[in-house]
Order: structure tokens, then C-alpha cells, then sequence
């Protein structure tokens, strides 16, 4: 994995380094996963990521905080999907979810990625707000997608208008 350090907006000074993420992270993952989500991810999908061929799991670390939050994303040929995202409560506002999605991001234009898509829950206006604000554009729904009945909003970001994208 290539060099994953950044510096977050908001909080002057703060470190945040990200890095791939490890079976020993997973307590702490967990941890954020559950307080997040209705429906979380188990251990076992979160280990299953971990070895996967094409996933690119990744943690933020801080000063403070060794685990953050997270993001897992996959790859398939020239696209890539944001699976699961999140950030520790004691940790948001501080730039961390938005670093998360940069890594990504840069990860996609250095892999040759032409796409890279996610979907977010139609009341999470926080998260709707920073991927728009980072190139993220509404391209669908899937309607009463959650369990308890919202929408999922599918969104992209066009990675670049590259030959190779253009080609496949």
C-alpha cells in the first residue's frame, strides 16, 4: 500500500495516518461499526475484507485514537465501491471521514479506477453533504433499501477522464 498520511482540516496539528487495516484492529472497528449502524458488519465480513483479493481495507489512526474510524473499499477492474465507512463519535468533526474518502479517492486515480460509486442512507445528511462536496454526484436510488424502509442514494464520483477509462 502506498503512503497514506494526511493532515485534517479542523483540528490544527492532528495527525491522522492511515493505514491498511489488521485482524487486531477489528475490536475497535467492531466497536464503531455497531454504534453506527442498525445492522452492522460481523467480524467475520470485516476478516473476509481483510483477505479478500480486489479489498482495500484501511483505518485511520490519530493522536489519540488508534482506531478512528475506517473505510473498506473494492475493486473490480475499473471501478471501485466505497462498502462501509465510518468514523468513532469522539472523532467527528475533525476531518477524518473526509480523509478516509480522499485516500480513497487517490487510491482509485492511481489504480486506473474510472468510477468510484458508494450509497449512503437518504437521511444521512452529514455524510450526503461531504461526498458532495468532494465530487460525489446523486445517480440513483434504491427505494426502502434499509431495514427501516429509507432509501439508499447511489452516488459517484468520476475518477478521471482518462483513455484507459474511456476505452472499457
Amino acid at each position: 500500500m502506498h503512503c497514506l498520511s494526511c493532515r485534517a482540516v479542523p483540528a490544527p496539528g492532528e495527525k491522522i495516518t492511515l493505514r491498511r487495516m489488521r485482524s487486531d484492529d477489528l475490536d475497535s472497528v467492531l466497536q464503531i461499526e455497531t454504534a453506527s449502524f442498525p445492522r452492522p458488519w460481523s467480524r467475520k465480513h470485516f476478516e473476509e475484507e481483510i483477505s479478500a483479493t480486489g479489498s482495500h481495507p484501511v483505518v485511520a489512526e490519530t493522536d489519540d485514537l488508534p482506531v478512528a474510524g475506517y473505510l473498506c473499499l473494492k475493486q473490480v477492474l475499473d471501478e471501485a465501491e466505497i462498502l462501509d465507512v465510518a468514523v468513532d463519535s469522539r472523532a467527528r468533526g475533525r476531518g477524518i471521514g473526509r480523509a478516509l474518502v480522499r485516500w480513497a479517492a487517490s487510491f482509485c486515480r492511481e489504480h486506473a479506477v474510472c468510477v468510484l460509486a458508494l450509497e449512503v442512507r437518504v437521511g444521512n445528511l452529514e455524510a450526503i453533504s461531504l461526498y458532495e462536496s468532494m465530487g460525489f454526484r446523486e445517480v440513483g436510488r434504491r427505494r426502502k433499501y434499509y431495514e427501516n424502509g429509507d432509501d439508499a442514494i447511489l452516488m459517484d464520483l468520476n475518477i478521471g477522464e482518462t483513455e484507459e477509462c474511456d476505452a472499457v
